[in-house]
């Protein structure tokens, strides 16, 4: 299929969809819109694979996010059957996400690394990217550095087999040097179309190391705030990005394709 954009991130098998996921996804694939959506648990992953199975113009991760399903434990052997499939392109969302801990701070962190830790592994094993999560504490980059001291460690075991891309991207330009120079990529959202606080760095960022996403259904897009989102409205953030660069929307558009084609195999 020739995609005219793709949304890296979505959840097009969230609950939200039930009624109308069909005429959403017929529209995407009239438009060329394709989205990777996303696991974040065991039970998650197997419906994102179940509705890549089912469209062509849908691909899947698979993993634990850091704190959505606090009670999975998480079994490397289960994981490891979904990653081989074939419409699997990416392991995660996984990564540490500090912004709710309230109580027993340093064991949920604990937790959370050990969790991350096993999936870079397996990412590493299966041979594909990982689709990374990141949400610090307030006013700070906490969740941005723990992760990134642990990926920088083991890009020195791995290499190049360690790959990967920070979804929703809220870090600083410090943050977002520090994934440049492990060669991960970084995406971008509906908030930039709604808020200044990430103009400088998408405009930092090199090009070829950015993705779109909408993280659909949620962080919907000016024109569209109020409505649930959905990867049709990828567009906007894409177009944002080209306006904050000052470069061509064309040239936005077809670099950002080359990106998902070279960073998840799509």
């Amino acid at each position: 299929m020739n995609y005219a954009f793709f949304d890296i991130h979505s959840h097009m098998h969230d609950k939200s969809f039930d009624e109308d996921r069909e005429s959403v996804l017929d529209e995407m694939k009239s438009y060329g819109v394709g989205t990777i959506t996303v696991g974040t648990d065991i039970n998650e992953s197997k419906n994102a694979i179940a509705l890549a199975e089912k469209y062509p113009h849908v691909y899947a991760t698979v993993g634990l996010h850091p704190n959505d399903n606090k009670d999975e434990k998480f079994e490397t052997d289960e994981y490891e059957k979904l990653a081989l499939h074939e419409k699997v392109v990416a392991v995660g969302e996984c990564g540490l996400d500090y912004f709710r801990i309230t109580e027993n701070i340093e064991m949920e962190k604990s937790r959370q690394k050990e969790i991350f830790i096993k999936q870079i592994e397996l990412a590493v094993k299966v041979n594909k990217p990982l689709m990374l999560h990141g949400r610090p504490s307030k006013d700070c980059m906490d969740a941005y550095e723990d992760m990134l001291t642990i990926l920088e460690e083991l890009k020195k075991k791995y290499g190049n087999k360690l790959r990967g891309n920070a979804h929703f991207f809220a870090g600083n330009i410090d943050v977002a040097q520090r994934f440049i120079n492990i060669g991960f990529t970084m995406s971008f959202s509906g908030v930039i179309t709604f808020t200044k606080d990430y103009d400088d760095v998408v405009r930092f960022i090199p090009l070829t190391l950015m993705h779109a996403e909408t993280d659909s259904p949620y962080a919907t897009p000016i024109p569209y705030r109020g409505k649930r989102n959905n990867p049709m409205y990828v567009q906007e953030v894409v177009a944002r990005i080209a306006v904050l660069r000052e470069q061509p929307m064309e040239e936005v558009r077809m670099q950002l394709l080359e990106n998902t084609k070279r960073v998840f195999g799509i």
